[in-house]
């Protein structure tokens, strides 16, 4: 394409005269430059996780955070282990900024949890910047910071002034934490559904309705496979709404949120995508059938 336009110059130097160009920038997109955020962070980094590509200074586009993204802290009574490795920390602030997932702040004393996401993260410094949710201002001292990621709570503790960015009262610079905990298993028990039996989940995306086999289900939530091309759209923190769950002689309708999507191969079946859902104010009526449904599964194994 650039030689085609190289040539077309050459043959047509009218191409280069001066009203053409003024005519060009006239017609070209004006862009306004997102402020580059201060506090030592040099550029914004995107890795594979988020799946696709950010150009630098850009930031990706987030949907608003909700009481439903609110994460409890590790209880006292687990037993959560331990990274403080700074190649490991830094690789997981990172892919929970190219996801974009909720951060929930406990602040030292106060009952009330504040949500964040991660704005910026500094290409060289063990810094990066929170993007607070609200214009109240974090209190200085000690806070709990815990997050999702995939199946595992990640926590951790930083204790700091909280000054925001001048000019941007919701931007907090922040340094890396020395160590983290993460609580990595499930909160509850997820069963693979049987090869006998009919587990499918129907619901309706964008006017088109979509029918997938079920991976496994848990009293939390389930998880469904398909081929990667018949799974447009539904990446980490997509709301599915009136989903039909279909647990062989039982029928459930809920709403479901992805919290997991990653790609696997299967030998008989070739690449295959897992997504993983949460099930999202599920009415204790349709709990009910989904505890039921995991029994009968569970007794068919024996």
């Amino acid at each position: 394409m650039t030689s085609i336009l190289k040539n077309l110059r050459d043959h047509l130097p009218w191409l280069q005269s001066p009203a053409v160009r003024r005519s060009n920038a006239h017609l070209r997109p004006a862009w306004s430059a997102v402020p580059a955020a201060p506090s030592g962070v040099k550029e914004y980094v995107r890795t594979e996780a988020a799946g696709d590509l950010i150009t630098a200074g850009l930031l990706p586009r987030r949907r608003r955070m909700g009481a439903a993204d609110i994460a409890e802290r590790i209880p006292l009574a687990a037993t959560p282990h331990e990274i403080a490795d700074p190649a490991a920390i830094r690789e997981t602030l990172q892919t929970l900024y190219d996801r974009g997932e909720p951060i929930t702040i406990y602040a030292d004393g106060t009952g009330t949890p504040r949500l964040a996401r991660i704005h910026a993260m500094d290409a060289t410094e063990a810094v990066f910047t929170l993007r607070l949710d609200g214009e109240s201002a974090l209190p200085e001292g000690p806070c709990t910071f815990v997050t999702r990621l995939d199946s595992a709570r990640f926590q951790f503790e930083l204790s700091a002034g909280w000054t925001p960015l001048p000019g941007h009262a919701t931007l907090v610079p922040a340094p890396f934490p020395q160590s983290c905990l993460v609580l990595n298993r499930r909160a509850s028990r997820r069963l693979e559904t049987p090869v006998a039996g009919n587990y499918t989940a129907s619901f309706v995306m964008f006017g088109t309705p979509y029918e997938m086999l079920l991976y496994d289900v848990a009293a939390g939530g389930i998880g469904m496979r398909c081929a990667p091309r018949d799974a447009p759209g539904l990446h980490i923190g997509r709301r599915l709404q009136r989903v039909r769950l279909e647990l062989n002689d039982t029928v459930v309708i809920c709403d479901l949120e992805v919290r997991l999507s990653r790609r696997f191969r299967s030998f008989l079946l070739g690449e295959q995508v897992q997504i993983g859902c949460r099930f999202v104010g599920l009415s204790e009526q349709m709990q009910t059938l989904v505890d039921r449904a995991i029994t009968k599964m569970a007794q068919g194994r024996r």
